[in-house]
């Protein structure tokens, strides 16, 4: 179905002095940088990144916050620019203002060098042309992911406001989230931002078979808070289907879940409680009519699902594909334990939902599971071994990894110790922080509170969203750059409890297009939560992070020297520039 070069490009320029490639992500490209020859020269300052967008007329420089000595950015915001204030990083990860527009978009990556008296000049440039399109595999399989950031400073350059009653978010104390609505006026614009593409599938996918009379839905719901969904939702009537979670708070007769059921009821739809063994943790939507459309994954239907975590949606298309959810939901509906109350584990490992369905789209390797499974065919060791037999790399992002001790845990911690293994991941460790797993088998943890204004110069104060998880992921990239890549995602946590007591989704992908958008999504954060702990760790010291100017001296240390002395920061370098084979 797909080509290399449908999701990785090459800089072609014989002239230039280094490498560039640019790998596909979803909304997102990464480029990688890499010196042909030997390590770069002592004045060597970084690189100059510019795109234009497709069927643009003109390139636009990407920004920088960190600066020279002596930058006065209020002077001139166009100091910001990336030609005059450089990335002083061989990999770097852009979200287009526009994403998803039809066409290639281009980048050209020039690097900047600087002499004694810190005049700027120019080597030649690399360039290369990628499409950044919205479907994974147009017509087929889609993944989608949430923005998760809305305590960032890219969120306060776009939505900042002045006024703290404009609040975008409910609040538990002061809201009622099925009821709430913003005041603020940029709100339309924010939830866009911040939902991005998982939000647009979830609520498109909602309003096609609202639109449609044929229309059949099944839907399986965790949390279930936010105001669009639910909705939409009632809009269904009897179309719907609804299975509803009702484990500890969600069970409640005052909670959100418990109130919109209620409603759900009220408006015609079937509704039916469950936690199965210990959560009905799923969370899909399955319309069969003239739209055959499934997604599944780890969004949850909430404010926070949509708005404040990193999540990702899986959107598949045909009617074969959609009949492996109803026939999953119609199992689920229809499980009882032995004293014949649905909140029990009861039969449903004995269903083909509980084995590997294959998704049997031409071209991709590609199936998914439901939990709960059983002794037979229980999924969490076979994960683990693969996991533990990775040739290349592996790249994360598992919530509650490190409150769930188990094979996966044991097996990451193996890679991470293997030298020979590259390893990028991101884990919450607990709600107060984020345990970063660095590739050197160091772990420091990253707590992402949002900045005080002033706290650190050039940056704004931040939104404050409360406590909780923020980084919601689950999934586990193997060997993206080869041939054997495997991905496996959904909302299932790789612990026991999802693998044999949860209602959950599982999907299985042998495919490296897939393999790269998540392993993207997991640089990404990586790069965000490593940036703000290096942030936080600066400020603390009262020392202000700046671009680092050419040595004094010859012979002196230059920015780049780490990258080509380290060994896991040489693997870096290399592995996000080099041809595939």
């Amino acid at each position: 179905m797909a080509t290399p070069l449908d999701f990785e490009v090459y800089g072609s320029n014989p002239a230039a002095l280094f490498d560039l490639k640019i790998f596909r992500g979803e909304g997102m490209a990464l480029l990688g940088m890499n010196w042909k020859s030997g390590p770069p020269p002592s004045n060597f300052v970084g690189f100059a990144i510019e795109y234009q967008e497709p069927n643009g007329t003109q390139f636009y420089a990407l920004t920088n916050k960190v600066y020279f000595p002596g930058t006065d950015i209020n002077a001139n915001p166009n100091l910001r620019s990336t030609r005059l204030n450089p990335i002083q990083k061989f990999r770097w990860i852009h979200f287009p203002y526009h994403p998803g527009l039809k066409g290639s978009y281009t980048y050209r990556v020039t690097p900047v060098f600087m002499n004694a008296q810190q005049v700027l000049s120019y080597g030649d440039h690399q360039q290369a042309d990628i499409q950044l399109e919205n479907e994974t595999y147009p017509g087929a399989i889609n993944i989608a992911f949430t923005r998760g950031f809305v305590t960032s400073q890219a969120f306060e350059d776009r939505f900042a406001d002045g006024n703290k009653e404009h609040r975008l978010l409910p609040t538990k104390k002061a809201d009622d989230h099925l009821t709430f609505v913003s005041e603020n006026p940029q709100a339309a614009k924010a939830y866009d931002w911040m939902g991005l593409e998982a939000r647009q599938v979830i609520l498109n996918l909602l309003d096609a078979a609202i639109a449609d009379e044929t229309a059949k839905v099944v839907v399986t719901a965790y949390d279930l808070d936010e105001k669009e969904v639910v909705d939409r939702l009632l809009m269904l009537k009897s179309k719907l289907r609804i299975i509803i979670d009702n484990s500890d708070k969600h069970g409640l007769p005052g909670s959100y879940e418990t109130t919109a059921a209620k409603q759900l009821e009220d408006a015609g739809a079937e509704v039916q409680r469950q936690k199965v063994g210990s959560l009905q943790h799923n969370k899909y939507i399955a319309v069969r009519g003239k739209v055959q459309q499934a997604i599944g994954g780890s969004t949850n239907f909430s404010w926070r699902g949509f708005f404040v975590q990193n999540n990702n949606a899986i959107l598949v298309h045909g009617e074969q594909q959609i009949d492996l959810f109803f026939t999953a939901f119609q199992n689920l509906w229809d499980n009882k334990g032995a004293d014949g109350h649905h909140d029990d584990m009861g039969m449903f490992e004995t269903t083909v939902s509980a084995e590997w369905n294959n998704l049997n789209f031409p071209g991709v390797d590609a199936a998914v599971t439901f939990s709960p499974h059983g002794d037979s065919n229980a999924k969490l060791a076979e994960i683990a071994g693969l996991v533990g037999a990775a040739t290349s790399s592996v790249m994360y992002s598992l919530a509650f990894l490190f409150q769930t001790p188990g094979p996966i845990l044991e097996n990451i911690k193996k890679v991470t110790n293997d030298n020979s293994i590259f390893v990028y991941g991101i884990s919450d460790k607990n709600v107060e922080g984020l345990d970063l797993q660095m590739p050197d088998g160091n772990a420091t943890i990253a707590f992402p509170k949002p900045l005080e204004k002033g706290a650190v110069e050039g940056f704004e104060d931040e939104e404050s969203i409360g406590s909780g998880i923020r980084m919601h992921h689950k999934f586990i990239v193997i060997d993206f750059d080869k041939p054997t890549a495997q991905t496996f995602v959904g909302s299932y946590n790789f612990s026991h409890p999802a693998d044999m007591q949860n209602g959950e989704n599982l999907w299985r992908f042998r495919d490296r297009k897939i393999a790269v958008s998540y392993m993207i999504e997991a640089v990404a954060l990586f790069d965000h939560y490593e940036w703000r702990d290096a942030l936080s760790k600066a400020n603390a010291k009262h020392v202000k992070l700046e671009l680092k100017l050419p040595p004094a001296v010859p012979g002196g240390k230059t920015w780049w020297a780490e990258d080509y002395t380290v060994p896991m920061k040489i693997r870096d370098r290399e592995l996000f520039s080099q041809q595939s084979k």
